[in-house]
């Protein structure tokens, strides 16, 4: 990713799915597909080589681990507890709990193209210009909706992380975060808990 990415606050009575499909046709000429996090839409910039090919290069090890639910491109919807749309995320990388039900195609009709969060037993991000986001609102947000597992590759401060044990200590989703963090050096073997694999972070190393 070589530029920053834009944003936009949302107005509460739009319909958060509405207001992506619009900022999407209108700030990039690129099929990039915009987020919806903590009441803002962001459109993110162009990946680079760099961070595409280490993101499948860690889920190529998901699959030769077995976890043939492991994937990427897809997006997930977080619901408040009364229904609305909380957050709409594209995850780099995911693991899901099942491949698509009925009732979860039938979701993402309904809901314009989001799978439900709950599909979500792992979920990753790699750093690029936009840094603040996978560390700051995509964390919050993804322990929120109380995924077990966030793999965080940092490529900023050269580290890579996994958190466990999400909290949410109120109905403030801005306040939730994860308990426990495994924190290793970028290049060095990154555990993560049972059943999945022991994560190789070299791919992300440069020269």
């Amino acid at each position: 990713m070589s530029a920053e990415p834009i944003m936009e606050p949302v107005m509460p009575q739009v319909d958060p799915i509405d207001l992506l499909n619009a900022f999407e046709k209108a700030a990039s000429p690129m099929p990039i597909r915009a987020e919806y996090i903590e009441g803002t839409g962001y459109l993110p910039p162009q990946p680079e080589h760099q961070h595409n090919a280490g993101a499948v290069k860690l889920i190529v090890q998901f699959h030769l681990a077995g976890h043939d639910t492991a994937g990427v491109n897809d997006g997930f919807r977080v619901p408040h507890p009364d229904g609305r749309t909380m957050a709409l995320v594209v995850p780099d990388f995911y693991v899901c709990r099942r491949n698509p039900t009925e009732l979860d195609e039938s979701y993402r009709r309904t809901h314009r193209g989001w799978y439900p969060i709950d599909m979500l037993a792992l979920v990753g991000e790699v750093t690029s210009t936009n840094h603040e986001t996978d560390t700051g609102p995509k964390s919050r947000t993804y322990a929120a909706a109380g995924i077990p597992v966030y793999v965080l590759v940092d490529r900023h401060t050269k580290t890579a992380h996994c958190y466990t044990d999400p909290i949410l200590p109120g109905d403030d989703p801005t306040e939730a975060y994860y308990d426990t963090d495994t924190k290793v050096g970028l290049g060095d073997p990154l555990p993560l808990p049972g059943p999945y694999p022991t994560l190789d972070t070299a791919p992300f190393l440069t020269d």
